[in-house]
């Protein structure tokens, strides 16, 4: 089932404490981050709860997803599953409520947010996935080999750190006028 994300709701407003299902699939265009996007429509089993004040939305959403691979860059996909739990009020607060406007709500904004929010940000293909094949993708730097146990090689700008000094026991610390420090730079 594919539809509208517009749910009329004027019936459970004049008796709080109603409920109402509500199971569709549903196409949200292009909706993505760096490392994946959401593929098919996204699937969402809700149920719409009245009370005094708006409309309560919880359930499950279902979104699939495709990307690359973080270490071999290769095709991998999946199907994320979120919980919701929102609110609709005719006065809606920024970022805390979402806004009942005619007797109606659009559940569209949740489940872009709840889309956006289950996208893996690096996915995997496997956990045992070693990247791509060393033979095709050399990884050494041309050749070269490197030392890791050698210390790297030293910023000059910094060179004039190399003349400071920190002494335990200075003059000012055996006369008492070093504000209480007890260290000197010599």
């Amino acid at each position: 089932m594919s539809g509208s994300t517009c749910i009329k709701v004027s019936g459970m407003l004049s008796r709080p404490g109603s409920r109402l299902g509500w199971d569709r699939s549903v196409e949200m265009g292009a909706i993505g981050v760096t490392s994946g996007r959401v593929v098919g429509p996204v699937r969402a089993r809700l149920e719409l709860d009245s009370l005094s004040g708006g409309i309560v939305v919880s359930g499950r959403v279902e979104i699939p997803w495709a990307g690359e691979c973080r270490r071999c860059l290769g095709d991998v996909s999946g199907v994320e599953q979120v919980e919701v739990r929102e609110v609709f009020e005719p006065h809606p607060t920024a970022d805390d409520t979402y806004p009942l406007e005619n007797n109606e709500i659009d559940v569209q904004p949740v489940l872009r947010e709840a889309a956006l929010l289950a996208l893996p940000l690096a996915p995997l293909c496997s956990e045992r996935c070693q990247g791509p094949a060393p033979e095709q993708f050399p990884t050494d730097g041309g050749g070269e080999s490197e030392d890791f146990g050698a210390e790297p090689p030293r910023d000059p700008r910094w060179a004039a750190l190399d003349d400071l000094r920190f002494d335990e026991a200075g003059p000012d610390a055996q006369s008492g006028t070093g504000g209480g420090r007890g260290r000197t730079v010599g």
